[in-house]
């Protein structure tokens, strides 16, 4: 069971295949981990792309269900996040890579983007979550009430002002788009994107998703809806993987 550690941070990840790194971000929110991945909702891409790629997954910092902890870094939430992925993918000798995120996975997709633009080959966002003009402060309310109790009842060191602060600064500082970069950042965002809109649940909104899609120069979207009937995900799978392979450096 290894572990990246950068003091006062510890990251409980998984590795699995061999090949060009592709980094997965599981769903679940701010819950976000490697069993969530794991659990095949929509797909179980450790099983789909392992394979062909050497796949990296890991539990969010402080995720209540996983095995990771750290510091509420309140005043950059989201830049925390991504410190520790580039930090553990530099803990494994990793410089050019690919990711794939899942809902809370494809904010952070953008975030590194944003941090690591020549690092990142292509990127895939499934059923993406993003801001909905009509509930702008869904994220806020329904982290504060279900991670931020749950992480509070597990972490007594924390108060629960800082929990408030830190989804402050994540989800009501700039409650637009997908929180952690702007639409002009998309249009001028170069790496192939392919994205696997949804609208299965309220933070997943294919509106934001298609328009991130068409504001990108170089994305594709993939069918939708590609999750109903169940017999459209395999065709979408088969999106994903041609859409790698297309864009997996030739070394490689």
């Amino acid at each position: 069971m290894p572990f990246y550690e950068r003091s006062p941070v510890r990251i409980h990840y998984e590795e699995h295949g061999a090949g060009f790194p592709l980094l997965l971000i599981p769903g679940g929110g701010l819950n976000s981990t490697i069993a969530r991945l794991r659990g095949g909702d929509p797909f179980y891409a450790i099983e789909e792309f392992s394979r062909e790629y050497r796949c990296i997954v890991a539990d969010l910092r402080n995720a209540y269900d996983g095995q990771s902890s750290g510091p509420l870094e309140a005043e950059r939430p989201w830049d925390s996040y991504t410190d520790d992925h580039l930090g553990l993918l530099g803990h494994l000798g990793i410089d050019r890579f690919m990711v794939m995120g899942f809902s809370i996975g494809g904010i952070l997709a953008w975030n590194l983007l944003k941090h690591a633009p020549h690092r990142i080959v292509a990127a895939v966002l499934v059923e993406p979550s993003g801001s909905r003009p009509e509930m702008r402060d869904l994220f806020y309310q329904t982290n504060i009430t279900g991670w931020g109790s749950q992480l509070l009842e597990r972490r007594p060191d924390l108060k629960a002002e800082s929990v408030d602060r830190f989804l402050t600064n994540m989800y009501r500082t700039d409650p637009d788009f997908v929180f952690t970069v702007t639409r002009e950042f998309v249009r001028h965002c170069t790496t192939p994107l392919l994205f696997l809109p949804d609208d299965g649940v309220p933070q997943h909104t294919s509106a934001v998703a298609m328009e991130a899609a068409m504001l990108a120069p170089n994305a594709e979207v993939s069918i939708f809806p590609w999750k109903q009937p169940k017999e459209r995900i395999p065709l979408a799978i088969r999106h994903v993987r041609s859409f790698l392979r297309a864009h997996r450096p030739f070394e490689a």
